[in-house]
């Protein structure tokens, strides 16, 4: 009897260990970075930010992100600015698509910051799409409150997270 007790400690320990997998949300952690940045390619992949046909480029020199004021997913002359950079950017890199993400802050619930980020993400979308990027390389999804910057309860935390970001892919029809 104490050997099939001993067994099942040790059987039971080692399906709990299993089940504990600290990196599964790889390097970048559980903000949605995950083990290869933001935009899902490894940080190694995504070129040099001083060529202007790299990731890092798109990322770092044009921006992947745009803000929102609260509640509102009205584009600000300033995203019109950032998004027109990175619909050029597009149009010039055709084999390139993205994935539009749609966010909010932690304020409001579940449903309606899901909705607001969607509409986040339209805008976006609509945006690009007049300024000549082709509709069937982007795609929206939106993420609500489910995917902070930055975490805490004040407004210089809430501002980081009202936003839409640019995620570059690669190949037609994302």
């Amino acid at each position: 009897m104490m050997k099939v007790s001993s067994i099942l400690l040790v059987v039971g320990a080692l399906a709990l260990s299993a089940c504990n997998n600290p990196d599964r949300y790889g390097a970048g952690g559980a903000d949605g970075a995950g083990a290869y940045g933001q935009g899902g390619i490894s940080s190694g992949a995504l070129g040099d930010p001083n060529d202007p046909n790299s990731l890092a480029y798109f990322q770092q020199t044009i921006g992947d992100k745009v803000l929102f004021a609260v509640d509102q997913s009205t584009l600000t002359p300033q995203a019109q600015s950032v998004l027109a950079q990175q619909a050029a950017w597009l149009n010039n890199h055709p084999g390139n698509t993205a994935i539009i993400e749609g966010h909010a802050d932690e304020q409001g619930t579940r449903e309606y910051n899901l909705a607001l980020g969607a509409r986040r993400a339209s805008a976006v979308q609509q945006y690009l799409i007049s300024q000549g990027v082709a509709p069937n390389r982007l795609q929206t999804v939106s993420y609500g409150k489910e995917r902070p910057l930055a975490v805490c309860s004040d407004e210089a935390c809430y501002s980081q997270n009202r936003r839409a970001v640019t995620v570059i892919g690669a190949g037609a029809g994302v």
